[in-house]
């Protein structure tokens, strides 16, 4: 059985049990395990399934993003955290960018005491912020109204980005694994494409409840980021995929 053969057998499997473990694998599949690890592998860097202790299982589709409401209340500690992280990052008199998204908010609560930098955001919660707590400059993008969001994307938002220079561009992803990050809303790939053009680095800042999760548009390769900042929860199997890939892994606790 040739190796496409495999992936399409494995893949039809997890579809039908979910879950399924390596050993079984081998017997249904009737190879070794260390073929069967190599398949794995390669699937779970297509984004196509997750490796879990003992086994592999299904990867999880997000159809659309959540409202900026419900992100907020979900993994709050580890948002913060990661924000912490993050802020030790930036060098004094920067210009850095602040993607549209709750843990990109969380850094910016980080930057109260700062008055150095040169802000750039498309989000109008992370811009309140910075008028009402920092002494920061910054520049909105403006663009089309993402309500659900409270952010701005599309053509103008990216226009608006085309003739800077940032720095450091902090990106958030509501899906994110080993191809990169991806996203159900069109609009938004515009705007994360380019920001990592005009930026000199980009770090990736997303909590590991979204490891491993796809969506249809694949905003930017993971290659395209020099770090990734991510919590403590985030699965040892993933961590060590992570750690062969080319951005630095910095795991926030």
């Amino acid at each position: 059985m040739i190796p496409v053969q495999r992936h399409q057998q494995i893949l039809a499997l997890i579809a039908e049990r979910g879950v399924i473990s390596i050993n079984e694998l081998t017997e249904r599949l009737g190879v070794s395990h260390m073929t069967i690890r190599r398949d794995v592998q390669k699937l779970e860097e297509q984004g196509a399934l997750l490796s879990v202790s003992g086994g592999v299982r299904s990867t999880e589709r997000l159809a659309a993003e959540p409202s900026h409401l419900d992100k907020t209340a979900m993994f709050s500690e580890e948002k913060c955290v990661i924000g912490q992280r993050a802020a030790r990052l930036i060098p004094r008199n920067s210009c850095i960018y602040l993607d549209a998204g709750t843990t990109t908010l969380a850094l910016a609560r980080e930057l109260t005491g700062r008055d150095d930098l040169l802000i750039v955001t498309n989000d109008f919660m992370i811009a309140n912020f910075i008028i009402e707590s920092t002494q920061c400059r910054m520049i909105h993008t403006g663009g089309s109204l993402c309500r659900e969001n409270r952010s701005c994307v599309g053509e103008a938002a990216a226009r608006a980005l085309q003739n800077l220079s940032i720095d450091i561009a902090f990106i958030s992803a509501s899906c994110w694994g080993l191809r990169g990050i991806f996203t159900p809303d069109e609009d938004k790939v515009m705007v994360k494409r380019m920001v990592a053009e005009v930026s000199s680095k980009r770090v990736l800042l997303s909590d590991s409840s979204k490891y491993n999760k796809i969506a249809t548009f694949l905003a930017l390769p993971l290659d395209n980021f020099a770090a990734v900042i991510t919590d403590s929860k985030l699965p040892d199997s993933a961590q060590q995929a992570l750690a062969s890939a080319s951005p630095e892994l910095i795991v926030a606790s």
